[in-house]
């Protein structure tokens, strides 16, 4: 038998849906904080607020299976109580004595059982009434996003929760997410977990894991354990399965998905020196063709039987150890002259062949074998898009294949759509946190410098440094018409490793992927079409505070004073 609470409940959840779409952006305030910015919310004068109850329970009217939704209902509930957050800003806001204080969230799922996929629900409605709380969903993962806004209205000590709040909430694209690369250097799992955990806050839904490049091989395979036995900095620093399930379980239970990585063709040459070409070669000769784009020699030679041996062990133990449907195999940054001091290559090219044929030859090895594993595979746009070795796109099937862009901003994603790709977008020129942090080579005259002159930024290829605002205000689908703006599933920022590992992670990423996230779950702009970034810094600065407090090393983007003195640090009024 129902309670009878939970018949009202239920009452009021439909009354709510069938009102939500009505809600109205123009009533919304700001005098509350949420993160990414819901897409329609609203707060009823008089603008009240009520005490969380000591005995506070998320709980759901019907049983259900999902141990995620059940991990995040604990989670969230433990937050509530403890977390005692204490804005820069105090609210204005009456905490009412004379209604007593809120004891339950009610949350409705429709299909709990849905899978962590591209494209799944996560849409959510919240309504936080005096008498009740309820949050509905259409999964489990939009129950997730619903659970995190109704903590963000959480603050203070004794807790209390602002009320007459009604939210509708949807995300504008489905792939949105942060590029981490651990082949360059380490990271222990608990900095990756402790990333997952600051991306579901921010509802970012893809942890795309570079697992492997020309430096290292960190991943522990079954079929072939002699690539991190002696591809792996050290025995400590590698990832096991057992850590792998650890971040997979850990992602689903965060709505967080893991996309892994094997850069292909890459350096497995302490392992299979034979399968190698250019390994361990001195990058940057003084005479002949460069053999890589950084230090780190040596591609994969499709010219060798053996490689497709060792590479199909490699693709069906990753695809075992992450249920993940999407597979990213690489490709990107091929160097000619790394594969040109092969001989059979050389004898390929002296008989009238060339290196795209052998990048061809790569893909129709591999790419059939990842189809039949039931994934989809994304390669960077290098593999259509490069000047000098690419594939024809009659290759590359559309509907199993997504392109990753990182070159010449708006250009190359207009390229990738125009040929009916759908691409996910990770432009150098805005999304890349490495940015701006001078180059890693040694011994470069570039630095003798005494003149202040600084035309190459630094040194940073990439320069300068991308700040939030830069990410905040970059428009993936800029330039694109209808059809090819619905090719574009999202977007990732990325962070590449040759000068970051754990002891500046949280730093490098945090609040700038906060940016990210917002601008690709409601937008960079209000509902008049306006650019919103002259309100977002105060924002930032609340929500780069609470996610301090919750253990995320964030860096600060102002001094303090510009909080308290709001409007007195903006260039004009």
């Amino acid at each position: 038998m129902k309670k009878p609470e939970t018949t009202l409940l239920l009452s009021l959840l439909f009354l709510f849906s069938c009102s939500c779409f009505a809600l109205n952006n123009a009533n919304s305030t700001t005098i509350i904080n949420v993160w990414p910015k819901p897409r329609n919310l609203t707060w009823a004068p008089p603008y009240q607020a009520i005490l969380i109850a000591s005995n506070f329970t998320i709980t759901t009217p019907t049983p259900h299976h999902n141990k995620h939704l059940s991990a995040a209902i604990t989670r969230y509930q433990n937050l509530v109580i403890s977390e005692h957050h204490h804005p820069l800003v105090p609210p204005d806001v009456n905490i009412s004595k004379s209604i007593p204080p809120l004891e339950f969230l009610i949350v409705v799922v429709q299909d709990p059982d849905a899978g962590l996929v591209h494209g799944v629900d996560e849409s959510y409605t919240l309504s936080i009434l005096p008498s009740s709380a309820i949050l509905t969903a259409n999964t489990t993962w939009g129950a997730i996003r619903g659970l995190e806004t109704f903590s963000q209205l959480v603050w203070g000590r004794p807790s209390s929760v602002a009320v007459g709040v009604r939210v509708w909430d949807s995300p504008l694209y489905a792939h949105r997410g942060i590029t981490l690369d651990t082949s360059r250097n380490y990271y222990p799992v608990k900095d990756l977990l402790r990333t997952v955990e600051a991306m579901s806050m921010n509802k970012l839904n893809v942890f795309h894991w570079h697992l492997t490049d020309a430096q290292s091989f960190p991943l522990v395979l079954p079929s072939e354990p002699s690539l991190a036995e002696k591809g792996a900095y050290a025995s400590h620093m590698v990832y096991t399965p057992e850590d792998v399930k650890t971040i997979v379980q850990f992602g689903l239970d965060h709505g967080v998905r893991v996309l892994p990585e094997i850069d292909a063709p890459g350096s497995w040459a302490l392992a299979y020196p034979e399968i190698v070409t250019c390994a361990n070669m001195f990058w940057w000769p003084a005479s002949g063709d460069i053999l890589a784009a950084e230090p780190g020699t040596g591609h994969l030679n499709p010219l060798n039987l053996k490689t497709y041996q060792v590479l199909k062990n490699v693709i069906r133990d990753t695809a075992t150890l992450f249920p993940e449907t999407f597979y990213h195999s690489g490709a990107d940054e091929i160097i000619p002259g790394c594969w040109k001091t092969d001989p059979k290559i050389q004898k390929h090219l002296s008989d009238g062949g060339t290196l795209s044929q052998i990048l061809e030859m790569f893909i129709n090895n591999t790419l059939p074998f990842i189809l039949s594993l039931n994934r989809t595979v994304v390669y960077w746009e290098d593999v259509l898009l490069d000047e000098r070795v690419n594939v024809s796109s009659t290759i590359l099937p559309k509907e199993h294949v997504i392109l990753q862009t990182w070159r010449n901003g708006h250009n190359n994603t207009k390229r990738i759509v125009s040929l009916g790709y759908r691409t996910i977008v990770s432009s150098s020129d805005f999304y890349y946190l490495d940015c701006g942090h001078g180059d890693f080579v040694g011994n470069n005259s570039a630095y003798d410098r005494q003149n202040g002159d600084d035309k190459d930024n630094g040194g940073s290829w990439c320069g300068p440094f991308k700040t939030w605002q830069t990410i905040y205000n970059y428009d993936i689908a800029y330039g694109l018409n209808e059809e090819e703006a619905k090719l574009v599933l999202g977007g990732e920022v990325a962070l590449w490793s040759e000068q970051a590992d754990s002891t500046v992670l949280d730093a490098r990423i945090w609040p700038r992927t906060c940016a990210l996230a917002e601008s690709l779950w409601s937008g960079n702009k209000d509902e008049k079409g306006v650019k919103r970034y002259a309100e977002v810094t105060d924002r930032l600065n609340e929500w780069r505070s609470r996610m301090v407090s919750r253990g995320i090393g964030a860096e600060p983007i102002q001094p303090l004073w510009c909080v308290r003195n709001p409007g007195m640090c903006n260039t004009v009024h």
